[in-house]
């Protein structure tokens, strides 16, 4: 995969983190949302599900509207009510089960954006010591992509170590020297790439140096992790030293992993069919089987419901929930927020497109001349609904709306304040005082957005 012409420089030391897993242990066409899931062996939903819920029952399977289903992911997503915001970033990363790394910063990195988004202006050091702390609160790993995990979901993900080890390379080869690397951190201490020879020989940004190769490979195969960072830059050390001890003694089966990896994402997501959690963990052969076993026996802990208006069989559950989340209506305010291209409500754009409606594709890697919306642009949330998008830049402190598009058949007048609310919010945000737009579709909004506040 390559990075658009006028895509921010990367940092040597890191690959493009919003690329999927390498090889084998990613689905590369996951399965087909019209796959009917089959009622299994969960608890009745009857008996999880209180009088005040508001959904129906039939049977064994509950009955959700579309609209219900969109505020039971909004409400798990930390994006509707006060809960999202309990606890600060350390609380939202295990609420979310996984946030997700990428190297482009446009207004700020995407692990800040998803932080401000449910939290608001929360403040970016704030944010980076949440995730990266000593001792260590969380790690770095491959889930849906390189993403941040809370500490205590270290043991989970060790079928995916083992499928390194059993697999013996990644996008490289693994180089000879990967045994004196990992001597070289057991008797030196954490280290980055910069201090084993730097992380590239000299060419495109994926041209590795053999240092970089073994230290990426050590930590895929659990060797090594990364709990902190220094100026973007990983730091490895050894898994013994950094994970803490009870954590590194369990030693789970790939079917325990993957089933308490399920009732994480579910519970993540709030409603999901397979294909989103297929998706949320990027699971393939053996292990979507695994998976689809927990889902069907109940050992994942999720209800199965049925959600107008997605594919499926007549009869037949088309998705599950979080029976805690059926439990009780979602209440509260809704989030206005710009939203990042790498945030969980939205990474699987036909999921996105299933409960919002809403039609996605990030352009940075289209060349620019065939972009329509902008090179990072970002959707616009705003009354449980995805309202538009925004392509933001930022020149000195003025935020730079460079397009704004409103989705097809909303009013202008209507939704005009929700969006200079999210503009300025995250101007704010990232330090800058005013706000411009230069485009926008229908027109009329460049008027109205740029009016003084």
């Amino acid at each position: 995969m390559h990075r658009p012409e006028d895509a921010q420089p990367l940092d040597v030391d890191d690959v493009a983190l919003s690329d999927p897993i390498p090889g084998d242990l990613v689905s590369a066409g996951v399965a087909d949302d019209r796959q009917p899931l089959v009622t299994g062996a969960s608890p009745p939903p009857s008996a999880l599900v209180t009088p005040d819920a508001g959904v129906r029952v039939s049977g064994d399977v509950v009955d959700l509207t579309l609209d219900e289903a969109r505020r039971l992911i909004l409400r798990a997503q930390g994006l509707l009510g006060a809960d999202g915001r309990k606890g600060g970033a350390h609380a939202m990363l295990r609420r979310l089960g996984a946030v997700q790394l990428d190297t482009i910063s446009v207004l700020a990195r995407s692990h800040e954006l998803v932080a401000y988004a449910r939290l608001g202006a929360v403040s970016r050091p704030a944010v980076e010591r949440a995730y990266w702390h000593d001792p260590a609160r969380s790690f770095e790993y491959w889930c849906h992509a390189a993403c941040i995990l809370p500490i205590e979901h270290w043991p989970l993900y060790s079928f995916r170590r083992r499928a390194f080890r059993e697999r013996k390379f990644r996008w490289h080869e693994v180089p000879d020297s990967v045994d004196k690397l990992l001597d070289q951190v057991r008797d030196s201490g954490p280290l980055m790439t910069s201090d084993v020879g730097g992380a590239k020989n000299g060419g495109p940004w994926w041209d590795w140096s053999d240092s970089k190769i073994g230290l990426e490979w050590l930590l895929d195969i659990g060797e090594l992790v990364c709990t902190r960072r220094v100026g973007w830059r990983r730091v490895y050390d050894l898994a013994e030293r950094a994970i803490p001890a009870d954590l590194l003694a369990q030693d789970l089966t790939d079917e325990e992993c993957i089933t308490r990896l399920a009732g994480i994402a579910g519970r993540s997501l709030g409603v999901a069919n397979r294909t989103d959690l297929i998706d949320f963990l990027r699971l393939k052969g053996r292990f979507a089987a695994i998976l689809d076993e927990a889902l069907l026996s109940g050992a994942a802990g999720l209800t199965p419901v049925t959600v107008a208006g997605w594919p499926g069989k007549k009869g037949q559950a088309n998705a599950w929930a979080d029976p805690a989340a059926l439990a009780s209506e979602p209440r509260g305010r809704h989030r206005t927020t710009l939203v990042s291209p790498f945030d969980s409500l939205i990474w699987h754009r036909g999921r996105t497109e299933r409960i919002f409606g809403f039609t996605y594709t990030l352009e940075l890697y289209v060349p620019k001349h065939k972009r329509v919306h902008g090179y990072f642009t970002m959707p616009v949330l705003a009354g449980g609904r995805l309202i538009g998008r925004v392509d933001p830049a930022r020149e000195g402190t003025t935020l730079v709306a460079r397009q704004v598009h409103l989705e097809p058949g909303l009013s202008p007048a209507k939704w005009a304040g929700a969006f200079a609310d999210a503009l300025w919010s995250a101007a704010e945000w990232v330090g800058c005082d005013s706000v411009r737009v230069e485009r926008a579709d229908p027109p009329e909004l460049v008027t109205m957005l740029n009016a003084p506040r």
